[in-house]
């Protein structure tokens, strides 16, 4: 039976950034240094087949230092930790290693020094995510308000118009952010914004690549898991650029093959916790069914690296 012909767009960049492969890199150096078990507060980045694969290794994941032995190292997710966790892992004298990435350290220290030169902080970005959670964990409570929409822009309630700055979750869409904040800016013309925006380099990379790509497509898909931030807006961000069927997948399992019966092209990316090999077996299972011709989308070129917490690169 002749296998129907398909033109497979593959984003690049996609999948792993330098942040999700410093944090990946942080657990299996633990575990060479301390051996298993390792402790890890939260999924160390958001992809069940990464934190399988490390829990294999000897990590155990949990969502509170009360759940970690106080004799076994503790690792912080790369979304970062409220301020109080590390201060209550130094008060119990726990052996910890911060695995935040560094873009979203750098969102805490502009919060800090937000706070110091004492304007309140308004944070973009989606409650109850970890990262959310952790960056508004930098101050007392009260000091940052959440907004999430243009329309929490009109609600929200300030302190002082005049003393005010915002900073944004690294994962948003890049076009809906640049709504709220021109909304910030609108209604508080004094509001201070981050020096270089706030949105990691992957995060704007990816979404890039997706627009680039979406119009070309019957069809996209983006490897990635249901609590990835970054995943779910490569999504949004796609049917925006003009593709019709976008979808979320973790596994080639996933696919709804009914659903893309018919299609001619294809567009394929990934989130960036979503390993390269669950992108290779998607496309596996699409030369099982088509006869698939590969074609690159390249928009951009990343080298950035993070060097690993110095505590790991010193001997036992």
């Amino acid at each position: 039976m002749t296998r129907p012909p398909l033109t497979l767009h593959l984003a690049a960049p996609r999948g792993f950034c330098a942040g999700v492969d410093r944090a990946i890199k942080i657990v299996e150096m633990a575990l060479q240094k301390w051996g298993a078990p390792v402790y890890v507060r939260h999924e160390i980045v958001h992809n069940r087949f990464v934190v399988d694969d490390l829990r294999e290794k000897g990590a155990v994941f949990v969502e509170d230092l009360d759940d970690c032995p106080p004799d076994r190292p503790v690792i912080f997710s790369a979304h970062g930790v409220p301020k109080a966790v590390p201060a209550e892992a130094a008060r119990r004298e726990m052996i910890y290693v911060d695995a935040t990435c560094p873009l979203v350290s750098k969102v805490h220290i502009e919060a800090a020094r937000h706070a110091e030169n004492g304007l309140q902080m308004i944070m973009i970005g989606h409650e109850g995510h970890p990262e959310t959670i952790g960056t508004m964990g930098q101050l007392p409570p009260g000091e940052v308000l959440l907004v999430e929409t243009v329309e929490d822009v009109a609600q929200v309630e300030v302190r002082d118009p005049q003393k005010l700055a915002f900073v944004t979750q690294t994962t948003l869409s890049v076009d809906d952010t640049a709504e709220i904040v021109a909304a910030l800016q609108a209604r508080f013309p004094a509001i201070v914004g981050p020096h270089k925006e706030d949105i990691c380099y992957a995060t704007t990379n990816r979404q890039e690549a997706v627009k680039a790509m979406a119009p070309d497509c019957d069809a996209l898909l983006v490897v990635g898991a249901p609590n990835s931030s970054n995943s779910r807006r490569l999504v949004e961000v796609a049917a925006r650029a003009g593709c019709s069927y976008a979808q979320l997948v973790q596994r080639a399992a996933d696919i709804d093959w009914r659903a893309l019966d018919g299609i001619r092209s294809l567009g394929l990316t990934a989130g960036a916790s979503a390993p390269e090999v669950l992108v290779e077996e998607i496309i596996d299972a699409f030369r099982a069914r088509y006869d698939v011709t590969v074609k690159p989308v390249v928009t951009a070129e990343e080298n950035v690296e993070f060097k690993v917490p110095r505590v790991l690169r010193e001997p036992a």
